[in-house]
């Protein structure tokens, strides 16, 4: 059975499906058709912290599904921009987490994940794939994995 590691870029998630689709991903069927394939050995959601109750039984529900939640405090700033973005998080995780599985999953369109997933397949016997709103999705990062997943309105009821 395949060892399979889930990596979720939330905020990235949330606001390409919410703008393309006007709704929320359904991590609950992901991870069923996902355990279907193989064995999850590690499953960890990326978000970041602000407070808000609703996130909170967001966060909740992840865990019960059996993603660990890892939390980033939320930065606003006086120019009115925002930081709370976990890529480097992400990437530390994947790299040492990569030579420990058969297959890699990143759920992000962020371009900047491309070199990782290279370097990944390069150095670890593994695949990757790639699951995001296809339009709102670099093409670089579609070209780094052995196999892309485009989320569809289907994926999400």
């Amino acid at each position: 059975m395949q060892k399979i590691a889930i990596f979720v870029d939330v905020q990235n998630i949330y606001y390409t499906t919410k703008s393309v689709y006007r709704r929320q991903f359904n991590y609950r069927s992901f991870w069923q058709s996902i355990e279907a394939t193989g064995n999850i050995t590690t499953a960890i959601a990326y978000a970041t912290e602000r407070g808000d109750l609703g996130q909170a039984r967001f966060q909740t529900a992840l865990k019960h599904i059996g993603f660990e939640v890892k939390l980033k405090p939320f930065i606003q700033r006086a120019d009115g921009s925002a930081k709370g973005d976990w890529d480097v998080g992400i990437t530390i995780d994947v790299l040492s987490i990569a030579p420990a599985v058969d297959k890699v999953i990143l759920l992000s369109g962020d371009g900047d994940f491309a070199i990782l997933l290279d370097t990944v397949t390069k150095e670890n016997p593994i695949t990757t794939e790639v699951h995001s709103v296809e339009k709102l999705t670099a093409k670089a990062l579609i070209d780094s994995c052995s196999t892309y997943h485009p989320i569809l309105l289907n994926n999400l009821l």
